[in-house]
């Protein structure tokens, strides 16, 4: 890249529910303690809501995930799973359907 270009990133909206193990990753690596304010990135939707996500980033593309509690319980319990060096490699979201979302 020559000096004065800019990387433009590709930006991408996630659901939690649409997340992978290695956005889960992502997401616990970057926000090991989880996240607080400053973290979140802000912004209305086509329909004027107003939508909370935080942002993961890879070489090319920069993730918007939505903030929820469901989110928040995803994470922890990947992170659980992670240090029990469990070999299943799907997340029991069954639990978190039932859950109140912000």
């Amino acid at each position: 890249m020559r000096k004065g270009q800019t990387t433009v990133l590709k930006r991408v909206i996630v659901d939690y529910k649409k997340l992978d193990k290695n956005m889960l990753n992502l997401l616990v690596e970057k926000f090991p303690d989880g996240y607080d304010d400053d973290d979140i990135v802000t912004y209305r939707n086509a329909d004027n809501e107003v939508v909370e996500c935080v942002e993961v980033r890879t070489e090319d593309t920069a993730y918007l995930v939505k903030v929820s509690k469901r989110l928040v319980m995803a994470m922890e319990d990947f992170d659980d799973s992670e240090n029990d060096d469990s070999e299943d490699s799907d997340l029991d979201t069954g639990e978190l359907e039932g859950s109140e979302e912000e």
